[in-house]
Order: C-alpha cells, then structure tokens, then sequence
C-alpha cells in the first residue's frame, strides 16, 4: 500500500527540484548580464588559490600540469578553470546552469583548453569513469536537495581517477548566526535547508560534522579552512564558510 504514496512523493520531489533548477536559471541568467545583486569577480577564488599552492608544496607539481583534467561544477564565468590552465596548464569542462554563465566563460577562454557545457549536475555526470584527477564543487552543490547530493558525490567519485582531488567550498552553519535565521524564517521543508530569499530557491548549509560525513564514504580529508569573519561586535556580520580538500580513496 505504501508504493503508490512513495511514486506521488517521488514525482512531486522531481517537479519541485525542476521548478528550483528553472528559477536558478534565470535568476543567474539575468545575474550574469545586469549584475544586480552579487558582485561577479573574474579573478580566481583565493581560496582556490590556496589549495594549488597547498598542493604544490606537498606533492611538487603531480597534480597541477599539462597532463591534468578538471572538472568544475559550477563553473560560472570561468574564473577558476581559466587560473589553472593559465598558471599550470591544465585542461578543464565546466559545468554551469547558466547559458549566460558558459557564453562568457567561452569568451574569456579563447585559445585555452577549455571546455563548458549549460547544464545541472543533478542527475549522472556525462564523463567517462576516472576521467578527472581535479574536481571543483565551489559553492554549487549546496543547491540540490539531499538526494541529489548523495548521487552527486557517487559520481564525482566516479569520474575521478584513483588518488583524484576534490576541492569542496560551501556554507559552514556552525556558529553562523546569518544560517540560523534563513532556517528559522525561510525553511525548505529539509534539515539544515531554506528558501533563499533572493533567488527563490532551496538552498543547503552545512555542519562541519555533516561534511565529513557527506565526503567520508569516497574520500580521506587531508585540511580544512573555515572563515572566522562571521561576527562583528557580538552580531551576524558575514557568512561563514569552509574549504576542504579531500582525495580520493584507494579503492583496495
């Protein structure tokens, strides 16, 4: 008796999770050529920055070469993959819900080895198993519902190569009074989850806890840096958020 319930469940999660991806697209579409509510950088993300030198200084340049694939979900205007094929000459495919987002990453890139494709990274990644050594999830996957985001991190896992990195930035709730409120007066209707006020769409913040627990099954965490900006004066000031780089684990 309980399946027909589960199939209504399951259809009324897929249209609600198509209608936040349609609203994302044009809310960033519109971002993307008028620029009316987030300041869009072209330069490459510090933290990103940090992580490149971090893995320089711990493994030389094995993973930061011309042999080296990356795979940014979420890839925006490029900015990220276009640093890594200008300082080490990687090649990338970014993923980006915004066509608008792709044009001008496609435009910024001329003549580099990168690739971008206007799509959700909900649902299979369209790559080849063990195809990637670098993946970029900056901020992105935090938009899916819970679901999603377990398939997700199975495919990541998937099209990474055996000892492949995962560079993970996103929303850290702990101690984030700014989180606390959008829980308390935007709830999404899932733990840890709110509507965004702006955008109008689901979005997700995690505990560090969850993280681990998130990552742990397909990756060891080798270093994580959590912005401490988040008060000013005993009050919410900034956002909190975390990097975490994490590498693949040795199948055997």
């Amino acid at each position: 008796m309980a399946r027909p319930w589960n199939m209504k469940k399951m259809k009324r999660q897929i249209r609600e999770s198509s209608r936040n991806k349609s609203r994302g697209g044009a809310f960033w579409n519109k971002e993307y050529k008028n620029k009316e509510h987030i300041t869009l950088s072209s330069n490459p993300s510090e933290d990103l920055v940090k992580f490149t030198r971090w893995l320089s200084r711990q493994y030389g340049g094995k993973y930061l070469n011309k042999t080296i694939s990356v795979l940014d979900l979420g890839c925006g205007n490029g900015r990220n993959l276009i640093y890594l094929a200008q300082q080490f000459g990687c090649r990338g495919v970014g993923f980006d819900i915004s066509h608008e987002a792709t044009a001008q990453a496609s435009r910024l890139s001329k003549d580099l080895p990168l690739e971008y494709e206007t799509c959700t990274i909900a649902g299979p990644i369209p790559l080849p198993d063990q195809s990637r050594t670098m993946v970029l999830d900056m901020m992105t996957s935090h938009f899916l519902k819970e679901a999603e985001r377990k398939v997700l991190i199975s495919e990541i896992a998937r099209v990474l190569r055996p000892d492949g990195w995962l560079f993970f930035k996103t929303f850290l709730r702990d101690e984030d009074q700014h989180a606390e409120r959008l829980l308390r007066e935007h709830p999404a209707g899932e733990e840890g989850s709110y509507i965004h006020p702006v955008i109008g769409v689901s979005e997700h913040v995690f505990t560090e806890k969850e993280i681990y627990d998130f990552l742990g099954e397909y990756f060891t965490i080798h270093k994580i840096n959590k912005s401490h900006r988040h008060t000013r004066d005993g009050k919410a000031w900034k956002r909190r958020s975390i990097s975490v780089y994490a590498q693949k684990k040795d199948a055997g």
